[in-house]
Parts: structure tokens; sequence; C-alpha cells
């Protein structure tokens, strides 16, 4: 069936390559037993449009906290992509001829069965991604809120009346389904940005394509597992949740293809500049949701008990690898010396560890190339007239990827500040007066989301307005990492364009047709046409 090599997985420090795959997974069960709750074995198939298979690479997904694999996901080829495709072409008249409130039902059983499993999910997401337990159940929850938002959509998804000019004749707006939507998602939120996209991609008639990063396969799996059975036991086909895992060759084929009308990518601004092109040249419409280096202002008057709370979270949370992490601490000189103190006493008391440990409130990095990032920002501090006034340093004695969250001084124009580092690195800045802090906030390439802590209302109001934040996600006396479903995610400047969620976000997945209707018996513009 499989080689033996395919089961082999490390467990207190040996590798169990002799074992057969069913011995595998019930090693794997008794270690984690959540992952049985989840259909996950000890090897797994990554590719799922109605039928489950794989016969692309072996992947080991490693668990970031130990270092030790987990469990293997056969991958997908780019041959399978295909026809994963050509069967979401067979099955898209079916899709798009369900009435909206009936594709909202089975979003609806969809976000059912994923409250069902939240806590084994969320175990997972921590376990392969690094989150601590609480983020992991959170980010399920995300999918779950979303699920509810999208089912009321369902019944919602109406255009506009246009009054005409024209006597006898009406106009209005037409939505009609897209058909296929690729959907490539990042490591860092493996089940939440697919969640955005699929519910809503669901309500309104289109089929989804999904490729997970490849280092966080078994949520991919695990997740497309409880959408299937959904699908299956409505009699729906499955290749309208589809799932082909892989890595640079299926991204590429998802990002050409002309099948996918819209290709949905969130990752890092360099590879979603190439893709956006890629989408571009052939006339789709990307959906871009990259990277953010966003800041939090904290003004003379503001609730520093509030702040410090904020900033703590925004910054030290899921090891700073949101795209939403405070990156930036812009504080004003009144309060600077006594909110670095109160932040540093913070930091102190922050747990490290295990994040399926209770208490643990920063886990491991992601991967060796999240701590050679770590490493080669630190190292540049000093040289771009910086200083270190907490952390910058490893701490292998917790494990391999696990780092100290970091708090540094810096000028507010050194390159380093202006480039985004996906670790708990938080870059402070003084400054004077309430337009300079906007000016800094403004002066990055990134626009994805900011906050102002402050209690003057005219400061407020200026900080909303045309002169304000120029970045989608506008917060006040809140973190950068608190945007709700109404407003996530709006890309600006190198952010990317769109939106995954929010009051419109549905617009994106549907094709807008406008229709005139003549219910009289002239045609006004045809008056002077004389027929022998």
């Amino acid at each position: 069936m499989f080689a033996l090599r395919s089961a082999s997985l490390l467990s207190r420090g040996r590798l169990y390559s002799t074992m057969t795959p069913c011995a595998a997974s019930q090693a794997l069960h008794a270690k984690y037993p959540f992952l049985k709750d989840l259909g996950i074995n000890a090897v797994n198939d990554g590719v799922y449009n109605g039928t489950w298979g794989g016969n692309g690479p072996v992947v080991t997904s490693m668990n970031p906290t130990t270092g030790e694999p987990i469990a293997q996901v056969k991958t997908s080829t780019v041959e399978e992509y295909h026809q994963t495709v050509q069967k979401m072409n067979e099955a898209k008249a079916l899709w798009a001829a369900v009435p909206a409130p009936k594709r909202g039902e089975i979003v609806r059983q969809i976000g059912d069965e994923l409250r069902n499993k939240i806590e084994p999910l969320g175990k997972l997401v921590s376990l392969e991604m690094g989150k601590i337990l609480a983020e992991g159940i959170g980010e399920v929850q995300e999918y779950v809120d979303i699920a509810e938002y999208a089912v009321g959509l369902s019944r919602m998804l109406n255009g506009s009346v246009i009054p005409s000019e024209r006597p006898n004749h009406m106009m209005y707006e037409h939505w009609s389904p897209l058909g296929n939507v690729g959907v490539i998602s990042a490591f860092n939120f493996p089940v939440a940005v697919f969640g955005w996209n699929s519910a809503l991609a669901m309500v309104c008639g289109d089929l989804t394509v999904w490729k997970g990063a490849p280092s966080t396969n078994l949520c991919s799996v695990a997740v497309t597992k409880i959408i299937a059975d959904v699908l299956e036991r409505n009699n729906l086909p499955g290749a309208i949740a589809s799932l082909t895992t892989g890595d640079v060759d299926i991204g590429k084929a998802i990002a050409a293809d002309t099948n996918l009308p819209l290709v949905s990518f969130t990752g890092s601004t360099h590879i979603g500049r190439k893709v956006g092109t890629v989408v571009q040249e052939r006339f789709g419409r990307p959906l871009l949701e990259l990277g953010g280096n966003n800041a939090v202002i904290v003004m003379d008057d503001a609730d520093l008990d509030l702040a410090v709370r904020g900033v703590l979270f925004a910054s030290v949370g899921t090891a700073g690898q949101r795209c939403t992490s405070c990156r930036r601490l812009l504080l004003h000189e009144k309060i600077h010396d006594e909110f670095i103190e109160r932040l540093t006493a913070a930091y102190k008391q922050v747990r490290i560890g295990d994040p399926l440990e209770e208490g643990v409130l920063c886990g491991p990095l992601h991967s060796q190339v999240s701590v050679d990032n770590y490493l080669n920002a630190i190292s540049q501090v000093e040289a771009q007239g910086g200083k270190i006034l907490y952390g910058g340093k490893t701490l292998p004695e917790l494990g391999p990827h696990f780092v100290m969250p970091t708090i540094t001084a810096m000028p507010h124009d050194a390159p380093l500040v202006h480039s985004e580092t996906f670790a708990p690195i938080l870059h402070t800045i003084k400054f004077s007066t309430f337009e300079e802090a906007v000016q800094i906030n403004n002066s990055v390439k990134q626009g994805l989301t900011s906050a102002l802590f402050t209690k003057d209302p005219q400061q407020i109001f200026k900080w909303i307005g045309p002169l304000g934040s120029d970045c989608g996600i506008i917060n006040v006396n809140m973190p950068t990492s608190g945007a709700e479903i109404g407003g996530a995610f709006g890309g600006e400047k190198e952010t990317g364009g769109g939106r995954e969620s929010g009051s419109d976000s549905w617009k994106q997945y549907m094709r807008r047709s406008t229709v005139t209707v003549n219910y009289g018996s002239s045609l006004p513009l045809a008056q002077g046409i004389k027929f022998d």
C-alpha cells in the first residue's frame, strides 16, 4: 500500500520506520488523541475532489515546539490538480442552480460541524502551527463566525434597482456566481483564512480549490474532511470544496488557470506580487492579503493600562506571526518612558513554552526560516541607529524555534522599521504631536491595520478621516489584532487589494450584470429608424 518509510514519525526521540501504517496511526493517536477525532492518521491523502487521493510527494508536518514529525500527507501532482478542476467544472452548473438560501443551509451545517470539533481542531492548529491553544480554538471560531455571517448573507445577495430615464423601462443589478475560486492560504492562519473565502464563495454559488501552506497540510486535510462529510450527506459533489495540497507547482497552476476567475492569496508581499501579476495577465481577479507593518499610536491622554494590554496582545500573540501584529509602537514623548517601563514589565511576565500548555502566552516561531529572519533583524538594530530594550535572544533550552519577544528603540525612518519581520519584534518610536504620529504611521509601504489610543474626540475623528490613517483597518482604543468580520482585511498599498470578509466582500465572488427591461411597445433610441 505505502512504503513503510511513509509511516515514519518520531516519538520520544525514536524513529518508527518499521511500523505498518495502521500501527503508526495507533501510535500517533496514543500520543495525540485529538487527531483521531479529526480522522488524521500517520499518512493522509492530500487531494479531495469527491474522492480522496494524492500521488505527489509525501510531506511530513513538523511540530514547531519540539522539531519532531507529527504525520504525513500525500500531496497533489499538477495532473491531479487539473483533474480536480475538471470535476469542479462538471459540478459548477449544479451548484449554481441551488438557491442561495439552500447553499447557506449547507454552510450552516459546516459551521455546526466545526463548532462540534472546535477543541480537537484548535489543538491541531496549536500543534502544527505553534500558536497557543486559546488562539488555535479562536481561529476555528473565526471560521464558525464567518459561516454564520454567510448564512445570513445568503438571503441578501440582492442588487439595486436603478431608475431609467426611458419611459416603460427598468434597470437593475443581477449577481451571478463567478464559478471556480482558487484559495492559497498561509501557515499562520491554517484554518480561518480558508474559512473567510470558502463560506462566502459557497453561498455565492462558487466552488473552491484550496492549497494551504505545505507546513500545515494536516489542518487543510482535517478541515476538508469536515466539509466533505457535510457535502456527501447532502448528496452534493465533493468537488464543491476541493483540496489539492502541494508546493510551488500547485500554487503556480492555480495562479495561471483560466478556469479560476478569482484567486485569493494570503502570504508575503513578494510572492503576492508574482501571483497577482500572473492572475491579472489572464484577466482574472486577484484577491491579495499580504504584508502588514502595523503601528499603534499611544497619545499622552490614553488609558495606559488599556494600551499596555492591547500592545502586548498585538505584538506577542502568535509569536508576532500575524499579518495584523503590532510591529511599530509610536509613543507620545510625555508618556514614553512610563509606557516603556510598564510594557517591559509586562513582557517579563509573558510565559513562553509549549502552546498546548495552559498559561502559555507565546509559543514558538513556526520554522527555522522564521528564527533566521528574527536573528537577521536583531543583528541590524544597532547598525541602523537603534537599541534593544528587551529580548533579542533565542531560547534553545525550550526548543529549536523559541525566541524572546523583543522591544527595540528605533529611528522611525530606519530601513528595518519599514520592512516586515514576521516575528515578535516591536520597534518603539517617540513623537511629539498627533500630526507627526499620523505621518509616521502612513510612511511605510504596507497599509493593513493601525490603532490609536486616546480619549480626545477630535483626534479620534481626525484619525478615522481622510487625513488620518491610510490603512484598510482603523482601530481606536483597541489593538491592531482586533478586526471583526465586518471590517476584516482591506488591502491598501503593498498589503494587496480586496477584502476577504466584510459587508461588501461577497461581490468579489460574483459577476455583476446590469439588466434593462423594456415593458413597453417602443424603442426611444430607435424612433427615427424606418423600414420600407
